[in-house]
């Protein structure tokens, strides 16, 4: 459901095509919301259907035609009527925690196991987001700052991460 939201959030910025989508959700959103390229296109068609999304077809410069999709004014209004809706209640999910809740059988060396490809899942976030925040430009307005601040939140849990896992490693020795 929030999928559909976040399309129109990038719609909204620029009319794109699938492909156009998925190389931004790649290059921006992906450490907190991700999402292959079949539940883009689905998702999209859905939101044609509904009349929140508009498509033309534009001729291709070098290849086949591109399907490029904007926001309609309905799109607008969903779009802003979910950004000051009540925040969803998220249940979390996190296999890796489930695991080192029952990890306790697990001898020293399998539990380092276990958390050393924790870390190195942490410090590859922490490497994407740091260099997705060193690629941006300072931002210029508040809705530059507000999407600079949602890498900046990216950074600060990868970090924390990793202390937490220093933390840890450190109780088991």
């Amino acid at each position: 459901m929030v999928l559909q939201f976040v399309i129109l959030g990038f719609l909204k910025l620029a009319p794109m095509s699938g492909y156009d989508l998925k190389r931004r959700f790649d290059s921006s959103v992906n450490y907190f919301w991700a999402a292959d390229k079949a539940q883009i296109y689905r998702t999209l068609a859905a939101l044609v259907d509904q009349g929140l999304v508009e498509v033309r077809t534009t001729r291709g410069t070098a290849g086949p035609h591109r399907q490029e999709h904007s926001i309609t004014a309905a799109g607008e209004e969903a779009l802003h009527a979910w950004l000051v809706s009540d925040l969803d209640r998220q249940t979390s999910r996190d296999s890796f925690l489930a695991r080192v809740f029952f990890a306790g059988d697990l001898d020293a060396e399998e539990t380092a196991i276990l958390l050393g490809r924790r870390r190195e899942a942490a410090q590859s976030l922490l490497d994407t987001v740091t260099a997705i925040r060193e690629s941006q430009a300072e931002p210029v307005d508040r809705a530059a700052r507000l999407r600079l601040a949602t890498v900046d939140n990216g950074v600060r849990h990868a970090r924390a991460e990793l202390e937490w896992l220093d933390d840890v490693e450190k109780a088991l020795s």
